[in-house]
């Protein structure tokens, strides 16, 4: 039979087309943003061939291909975009120019790629190179001498390191040696002076290893400063560096399929263990990646308890009154306050009200130096569980709502409690849907950034908040987050094409955290839901 208008509207077909589409148009978009950011991502570490141009006024300029495009002025004309590296030579790494300047294009196979600590890539070839206790070597036999240079200098810097360690681990006790002896001589008592006369002595033996450790670690420096290399670019330009700023070196030009491959996985195990350098565009991130887990985790901790509870009293013990109504509303649009504003909440009622009570209460001998006073993952845990808990609340109560009254019923007249029932019938049914809510917190909160700016996230940690030292749980300190990784390289960063790539790999690596994260809450949800479907067949 054929539709008329009138029935075509009232049946509401429009409406379930205007759903369709716009369910499409953001599906679309969300593949589209996926698509860039695996783009931009994937192919940041894959070994670029090198170029060696010589241009119309006889310079010579050596390094990747990065982009080529049209000129702005003159579209029927190319221009490319170099990665030249060796920025401590010309101060940028990153040069454009127009193939019409080009006179010869050249892809030698010696052309070397030297990844450092410092200063970007080194684009050329190995000038000169000295090693402790022997002659310089110069010229072409320097690249040969090289891994064995590179192994000569690995016993110096496995020492400088275990040294750096020591220090590390020594400097960790006179803290907590410290912080005692502060909390003796505050209480001043006449029985404790001869408790004050000894710490203060064993502080000063520890003083004394201090002071010996830095003369070990001034010598093992030392040694590792008489190994050398000089580096030397296409147009002749040289430089001499310390041989233990390189970190790897390697030859696109001639490397098979296979070992771009292997090249690739060491630059990802290096991206996942490793710290940052470099103003945060090189190296690794897995002081991000751990700081934001982990806020995830303790946001998670304090935000589900609470909010299920809420939304379960809501439900299910609250009696409809004028008093609920107004929380549930309040409840709502508590979950559409901008997240900035949780921000100034916590850095006030957080960190300088709970924080600045704990310090008065628990830690006052070391005043005016904060401990729980500033912000820290602690702070900025509870910040975002408060920001989150609003979405536990609705899902829960929807979870509830949408059980049958007569499941209620029938189990109280079975004998059940009331208590019985929500455990035993009304939590299981529920859980589902309450994970639903809570997958869509954990979504959120891991890539906030607005309230952790001013609650305890900073752009390098020196330590982590979890570590093998006593209490091995440090809520007080700073973390850094994958959030913020990606604000402070894209739009603090000096050098922003240097940092462009990492913006994509650190997006793409958010991406793949929430994903993962939301794999097993989802997982977890799906096997309570079978669970119960069992049961109630």
């Amino acid at each position: 039979m054929k539709k008329t208008a009138g029935q075509f509207w009232k049946i509401g077909e429009p409406s379930v087309w205007v759903s369709s589409a716009a369910l499409t148009l953001i599906l679309g978009m969300t593949f589209v943003l996926l698509l860039v950011i695996m783009k931009n991502g994937l192919g940041v570490f894959w070994p670029r061939e090198q170029v060696q141009l010589t241009l119309k006024d006889a310079s010579v300029i050596q390094g990747a291909i990065m982009q080529r495009e049209r000129q702005p002025l003159n579209d029927r004309q190319y221009r490319i975009q170099l990665k030249t590296g060796n920025r401590d030579l010309y101060g940028l790494d990153f040069r454009w120019l127009n193939e019409d300047d080009v006179a010869t294009w050249e892809r030698p196979a010696e052309l070397t790629v030297f990844e450092r600590k410092e200063y970007g890539n080194f684009v050329g070839y190995v000038d000169g190179l000295k090693e402790k206790g022997r002659n310089p070597i110069q010229g072409t036999a320097a690249m040969a001498q090289l891994p064995k240079a590179l192994e000569a200098l690995a016993p110096y810097l496995a020492r400088e390191q275990h040294v750096d360690d020591k220090i590390m681990d020594l400097n960790g006790r006179m803290q907590h040696f410290r912080h005692a002896l502060l909390r003796l001589e505050y209480r001043k008592k006449p029985a404790l002076a001869d408790r004050i006369k000894t710490a203060h002595a064993r502080y000063d033996a520890l003083s004394v290893e201090m002071n010996s450790l830095m003369g070990e670690q001034a010598r093992a420096r030392g040694d590792v400063a008489e190994f050398t290399i000089t580096l030397r670019d296409a147009a002749g330009a040289r430089k001499t560096r310390p041989l233990h700023e390189i970190i790897r070196y390697y030859q696109p030009n001639q490397m098979s399929w296979g070992t771009k491959l292997v090249h690739y996985a060491s630059k990802i195990r290096e991206l996942l263990t490793e710290d940052p350098r470099e103003s945060n565009t090189e190296g690794g991130l897995y002081p991000a990646i751990f700081g934001t887990i982990m806020l995830v985790f303790l946001m998670s901790i304090f935000s589900f308890p609470l909010g299920l509870m809420a939304g379960i009293y809501l439900r299910e013990y609250a009696k409809d009154n004028w008093m609920v109504r107004v929380v549930r509303i309040a409840v709502n649009n508590l979950a559409g306050v901008p997240s900035i504003v949780y921000g100034i909440f916590g850095l006030g009622f957080f960190v300088y009200g709970m924080g600045g009570f704990l310090d008065s209460w628990l830690f006052p001998e070391r005043l005016p130096e904060p401990t729980f006073g500033t912000g820290g993952i602690l702070w900025a845990s509870l910040t975002l569980g408060l920001l989150t808990i609003p979405v536990v609340i609705v899902s829960t109560e929807e979870a509830f709502g949408s059980i049958p009254r007569g499941v209620r019923e029938a189990s109280l007249a079975m004998g059940a409690t009331r208590f019985q029932t929500l455990i035993r019938v009304l939590l299981p049914m529920a859980s589902p849907g309450i994970m639903t809510g809570f997958l869509l917190a954990i979504a959120r909160a891991a890539g906030e950034v607005a309230p952790l700016m001013i609650t305890g996230v900073v752009k390098l940690a020196p330590a982590l908040p979890l570590d093998g030292a006593a209490p091995y749980i440090h809520l007080e300190r700073k973390f850094m987050h994958l959030g913020f990784h990606i604000y402070d390289i894209g739009f603090q960063s000096p050098n922003v094409e240097a940092a462009k790539p990492m913006v994509f790999v650190t997006a793409l690596l958010l991406i793949l955290i929430v994903l993962v994260m939301s794999s097993l809450a989802i997982w977890f949800r799906e096997s309570m839901k079978r669970k119960h479907s069992m049961r109630t067949h």
